[in-house]
């Protein structure tokens, strides 16, 4: 399927852009957060899902890779749509989802239209236990503290939510050798590496 669409803006509503590839307007459901970065008849690239179903097609599509990364995340939660995944990724972005999830904070969540406390909670449950996993295998312990220290932890939830961000293991552990993990709180390790990894 579509991995990106790029061409001109020609239309942008409330959660609608609408690109022109080769004279073709394809409509694209997205946040608030793309639509802040595109303009109407500047020329754009959006990364893509596509939605199949019998009596439907749809285009989603996200200004980063990270955001839509997030969105397929969201979408793998039981009970989570496409509306309600567009809904929490405009009223934040993939870095205070990635950490709404790590710190467990289901308000940051329900601050989104159409999102309830029990939804909030699931997609903490469900996406934490999911990062966890994956994080496991994940080779970063190079500075991390020794197991049982305070500090494990929280170098587990910075791999969580990068992981959430759509990075890869490689990617997530060549920035955290570089980074004072002992020495940083929780949101200054995923901030600096995010630095690292966007220099890449």
């Amino acid at each position: 399927m579509f991995y990106y669409l790029e061409g001109k803006v020609t239309e942008i509503d409330m959660s609608l852009v609408v690109i022109d590839c080769g004279g073709v307007g394809f409509a694209v459901n997205t946040t608030a957060n793309t639509i802040s970065r595109v303009k109407k008849g500047e020329s754009t690239r959006l990364y893509t899902y596509c939605n199949v179903k019998e009596d439907a097609f749809d285009i989603y599509g996200f200004a980063s890779k990270s955001e839509k990364h997030s969105f397929e995340l969201l979408l793998g939660v039981s009970g989570v749509g496409p509306k309600a995944a567009l809904s929490i990724l405009s009223s934040s972005n993939p870095e205070a989802l990635a950490m709404a999830v790590v710190a467990g904070d289901d308000k940051a969540l329900t601050a989104a239209p159409g999102v309830g406390k029990k939804l909030a909670q699931r997609i903490i449950l469900e996406l934490k236990d999911k990062l966890a996993k994956e994080a496991d295998g994940l080779p970063v312990k190079g500075q991390a503290p020794a197991a049982g220290q305070g500090g494990g932890s929280k170098l587990g939830d910075a791999v969580a939510a990068l992981t959430v961000l759509g990075y890869g293991s490689a990617e997530i552990s060549a920035a955290i050798k570089q980074i004072d993990v002992d020495a940083l709180g929780l949101e200054d390790i995923i901030r600096q590496a995010l630095k690292l990894m966007l220099r890449q």
